[in-house]
This record gives structure tokens, sequence and C-alpha cells, in this order.
């Protein structure tokens, strides 16, 4: 090839790439947020009065207000997340149930989310998890908050719909 079909086929991969770098963000938002709402439909289902009763023995202040703040952050951020509408906003609480989790629970069991045991008949049998999970929940919610929640979000479709000058966008 000649210099100039060089140049002209590396502009063409380099936009391919950046056209498929904008969907980057869709895989973050779907396993952040079904994974937190997940967690926040679990308490639910047994009940916030035994997600209480855990955060009043482990002393943590207020604990069915503190139950219920958490069941509805896991439930409400990982919708938003999902969808992909105030991310950032939405990040902060989550954050703080991240970090409320690792540091008065899985940090003494060290990094690794999956502790083997044991294999018996019945199957694998694992030890309480580490911390390494929130951690990846947490560096995905920094990258949605810096990098955007891509496309096929409520941001992105609000963001259309905004007016430029006296036009509104199509």
């Amino acid at each position: 090839m000649t210099d100039p079909q060089v140049r002209h086929s590396n502009k063409s991969m380099n936009e391919n790439r950046l056209h498929l770098m904008r969907w980057a963000p869709i895989p973050l938002r779907l396993m952040v947020g079904l994974g937190f709402m997940q967690h926040g439909f679990a308490k639910l289902g047994r009940g916030p009065d035994a997600f209480a009763e855990i955060l009043h023995a482990m002393s943590v202040p207020l604990p069915h207000l503190m139950a219920w703040l958490t069941l509805l952050t896991e439930i409400f951020g990982g919708l938003a997340v999902l969808v992909g509408a105030f991310v950032t906003a939405a990040s902060v609480p989550m954050a703080a149930v991240l970090l409320t989790a690792i540091f008065t629970v899985h940090l003494p069991y060290g990094f690794s989310s999956i502790k083997l045991k044991a294999v018996t008949a019945a199957g694998a049998q694992f030890g309480p998890p580490g911390y390494e999970c929130d951690l990846l929940y947490l560096a995905c919610l920094v990258a949605l908050v810096i990098g955007g929640v891509g496309p096929l979000s409520i941001n992105s479709f609000l963001r259309g719909r905004r007016f430029v000058g006296n036009l509104e966008r199509r």
C-alpha cells in the first residue's frame, strides 16, 4: 500500500474503534445496575428488619433507618445506573454503601472474593468473601462517572432533547 492508503486505512480503523468505544459503558451499567438491584431486592425479600438486626449486631447506629437507606440505595441507585440516569449523583450513596461494606464486613477476609475451603460430596464449600467485588463495583462507578454512561441511556436521551441556541436538537 502506498503511504496515503496506509493513512486512510489507519484513520478508518481509528474511526471504527472510536465508534465502538462509546458502547463500552453498557456492560458496566448492566453489571453494576443489576448487581446492586439484586442485593437490594434480596434484602427486601428477607425483610428490612432482618438486615436491621444484622446492622444492630454490628453496632451500626439507627439500624432500621440505615437498613432502609441501604436497601433503597441499592434498588434505586442500581436502577439509575442500569438506565443511565443521574449516575454521578447515584454513585455517591452507592460508593458509601460499598465502602461501608468493605470496612465493616469484608476487610478481615482479605482481597479475594472466592475462598475455597473444601470440596465435598455436596459440592464446593466457600468461606466469607473479601472486598474484591466491592472494589470492582467502585471501579465501574468511577469509570461511568468519568467516562460517561454511553448510548441507550436516559442521559443520552435527555442530552438529545436539549436546546442548542434557538434550535432543538433532533
